[in-house]
């Protein structure tokens, strides 16, 4: 099973008044991503409340407050679920998610740290980082929060930003990193590599005709490199949390050429693999470029290439050579 922290929607609809059993101490944010910078700031909360005895938690927001008071949502790098089982790897026992909605972008930040942080989640430790604002019109800045913890009886930790040599670690950059292909730069700032998801769904199945089955998955939620064929790490999503690995695998991103693809698509044909995933949830790490998507002569062209790509794959993936 994997560790995932427990994730409790929170909405207009939530009964007013304590939500948790247990005070906490809070980290609040975005946390798309959850990269190094996110990572720095999570450890520094689950140690603070191991040694008061609080429960780790976090409070974050959906759909990104962009989508509703600014220019639009930037597209994801990870899921919520994604996001609470990488949490929960870093100790983290609960994740907020408060709908991020025009009702609640015109609370004022007095409100917000009263009846949300306070008093229906029992902070008494609640960790930010230096450029946190919060309430409507992103009035409330870190003095505010300070006297405001100082009124409601929880302490305000500011946490400092985490850099490399090329900078913040920040979801922009790695979000611009997956979009440009610079994989190893996005595996810089994120910690690992960046992950693609969703439910395999049928598609033409011409795979099966080359004796190359693949597993397609839409709809994909993340942020997709550019076109081209990736070496993967490939697991198994189950409804009760668990993350099963699968073989490593081949994926092609793009509009399949050869076969007059008119969308485009993730397919993936996993090494060594035999068996029905339709309608489950896959996941696939991005381990490595293999080439860009090209258009062939023929399926017997295309089906030579794909044979060079899964040997190429298990290199970058350190599997054994194909028997």
């Amino acid at each position: 099973m994997s560790p995932r922290a427990a994730l409790r929607i929170l909405d207009d609809a939530t009964p007013a008044g304590p939500l948790a059993a247990e005070a906490c101490a809070l980290v609040v944010g975005n946390f798309d991503g959850v990269h190094r910078g996110h990572q720095s700031v999570l450890t520094e909360a689950v140690q603070a409340a191991r040694a008061q005895g609080l429960v780790p938690s976090v409070l974050t927001f959906d759909p990104h407050p962009a989508a509703v008071v600014g220019g639009g949502a930037p597209p994801v790098l990870t899921t919520l679920e994604h996001r609470a089982e990488l949490m929960g790897v870093l100790g983290v026992e609960r994740v907020y998610v408060r709908t991020f909605d025009a009702g609640f972008a015109s609370w004022e930040p007095e409100r917000f740290a009263r009846d949300l942080v306070a008093e229906a989640l029992r902070a008494r430790v609640v960790v930010v980082g230096q450029n946190f604002r919060f309430g409507a019109k992103r009035a409330g800045d870190l003095a505010l929060l300070r006297s405001l913890g100082a009124e409601l009886g929880f302490e305000v930790r500011v946490h400092g930003i985490a850099s490399d040599a090329n900078g913040p670690f920040s979801s922009t950059r790695a979000r611009e990193a997956v979009a440009a292909g610079a994989l190893d730069e996005a595996e810089r700032v994120l910690g690992r590599s960046h992950a693609l998801s969703g439910v395999v769904v049928h598609g033409q199945e011409r795979g099966r005709t080359i004796n190359v089955p693949t597993a397609n998955i839409a709809p994909v939620a993340e942020v997709l490199p550019p076109d081209g064929v990736y070496a993967v790490r490939a697991e198994l999503l189950e409804d009760d949390g668990e993350v099963v690995a699968l073989p490593g695998g081949v994926t092609n991103i793009g509009m399949r050429p050869t076969v007059g693809g008119t969308s485009r698509t993730v397919e993936t044909y996993l090494l060594g693999f035999a068996g029905d995933l339709y309608d489950q949830r896959l996941r696939l790490h991005l381990v490595a470029r293999l080439r860009d998507e090209q258009k062939f002569a023929g399926l017997d062209e295309l089906r030579a290439q794909i044979t060079l790509d899964c040997i190429q794959a298990r290199r970058k993936l350190g599997l054994p050579e194909a028997g």
